[in-house]
């Protein structure tokens, strides 16, 4: 059996094709032995706008849209920049942190911004 169809987690013989996607029936990974899923695994890597423009610490970053603020009456506007950003890791997806000007400290997530 070749590497290729061993488990790349668990290193099973037992792995079987299923479709497009290899599936490991002991620790229940699933993978794909082409190149176009390598390289959309290294995109979600990192964080990414809406335009799929790689973000990092310091960037400065454009709302596309009108977004409300949880528990006011504010509204950040689109097309508002964002100045200095800081990258978290975030479970419910919020996972930019900045300051917006008259507003304050806030978290937005990164599918409602692009790269400046």
């Amino acid at each position: 059996m070749t590497d290729a169809t061993k488990c790349p987690t668990c290193n099973s013989e037992h792995a079987y094709q299923d479709r497009d996607l290899w599936v490991c029936p002991e620790c229940g990974h699933e993978w794909s032995t082409s190149t176009e899923a390598a390289s959309e695994a290294a995109q979600e890597a990192g964080v990414r706008d809406a335009n799929g423009n790689a973000l990092a610490d310091g960037d400065s970053v454009i709302v596309i849209k009108d977004l409300k603020i949880k528990g006011s009456s504010s509204v950040v506007k689109g097309g508002t920049k964002v100045r200095n950003i800081r990258l978290q890791d975030a479970t419910d997806g919020h996972n930019i942190a900045c300051k917006i000007d008259g507003i304050g400290a806030m978290n937005l997530k990164s599918e409602f911004v692009r790269k400046a």
